[in-house]
């Protein structure tokens, strides 16, 4: 061997462990920033917070949380496309997956381009609400008919325009051939109590925002979107059971990083995702957030959010919804 081979496989030899390392073969080397791009204390941040607890132990480096919200999300996701460190996650939500990009005309990032999916990591279903005092209807079929009979129309409560909250409902009422007028507020905290009035008639909401007040009788659950019975009120039917079928609209989010981001790390995030998703610890953490905890693989996290995409559009689309 002679010594200009020699010299070229000791150089190569050398770049061996820079590569790994620009590759992410040592991933991670130092702490790991997950950007939520909602406020502190919302669904999203709690659960996210479940996750980056124990991906700092499964991955041997702090997770830790940013909050950058606005825009329906659109800020903090625009910060994780534009991240070139190898060390930032993003925590996102349907919203981010599968609808902004129609209730927006300028999104300043490509879900598809400038993000990779990483797995999804939660789920759980809205639920049709009504206040008891001022409905009358006990079934989801008897609300229909009392919806249908009302001269005027309905109201109905929602956390914002473009939200799943507004769009499963408006998706709702068009399917039913219901008349109804959208009455946006900030949060459950604002609808229940409009509820309660009869400033509005109806709400599709988060199950875990409404669960103590249905078991104490103050609102009356007639059905929840998921396609089976939601375990902390097993006594609510689906839709389907309601006589609504092909509408199972569940709220979900999960995990992407920048588009840049090797492989190898998406593989190494995905599976600390698994591992809280097995540990019964974190499982009963989700529980009390009200979440059912999920993994997918990342090719499954692309489908999902390609597959509800068409559904979105059109709900948006017949609805009217804009955020511009």
């Amino acid at each position: 061997m002679n010594r200009r081979t020699l010299l070229g496989t000791a150089l190569g030899s050398a770049l061996l462990p820079s590569l790994a390392h620009a590759q992410g073969g040592n991933w991670p080397t130092r702490a790991i920033r997950m950007i939520v791009p909602y406020p502190p204390g919302g669904a999203t941040d709690v659960i996210a917070r479940v996750y980056a607890d124990h991906m700092g132990q499964t991955l041997g480096q702090p997770v830790v949380i940013e909050n950058r919200p606005g825009a329906s999300g659109n800020i903090g996701t625009d910060a994780v496309a534009k991240a070139n460190d190898n060390h930032t996650i993003g925590c996102v939500t349907v919203s981010n997956f599968s609808i902004n990009q129609y209730l927006y005309k300028n999104v300043p990032y490509d879900i598809e381009k400038d993000l990779k999916p990483v797995a999804l990591g939660w789920e759980f279903p809205n639920i049709a609400v009504v206040a008891p005092g001022k409905v009358q209807a006990k079934t989801l079929q008897e609300f229909i008919t009392w919806a249908k009979s009302k001269r005027g129309g309905i109201t109905y409560g929602s956390t914002g325009v473009g939200t799943t909250t507004h769009l499963s409902s408006a998706m709702l009422f068009s399917r039913l051939g219901i008349e109804a007028v959208h009455v946006p507020y900030r949060g459950a905290a604002q609808i229940q109590p409009a509820l309660l009035s009869g400033d509005i008639d109806f709400a599709i909401d988060g199950v875990a925002s409404y669960q103590a007040l249905v078991e104490a009788g103050q609102i009356r659950a007639l059905a929840v979107t998921s396609a089976e019975r939601w375990s902390t009120l097993p006594s609510v039917p689906t839709m389907a059971e309601s006589g609504v079928n092909d509408f199972v609209v569940t709220v979900w989010g999960g995990f992407v990083v920048p588009a840049s981001t090797p492989d190898v790390v998406v593989e190494r995030i995905n599976a600390a995702l698994k591992a809280t998703v097995e540990d019964a610890t974190q499982r009963e953490r989700f529980a009390r957030v009200g979440a059912k905890p999920i993994w997918t693989t990342a090719a499954d996290a692309a489908a999902r959010a390609a597959r509800e995409r068409p559904m979105w559009r059109e709900t948006i689309e017949k609805s009217g919804a804009s955020a511009d």
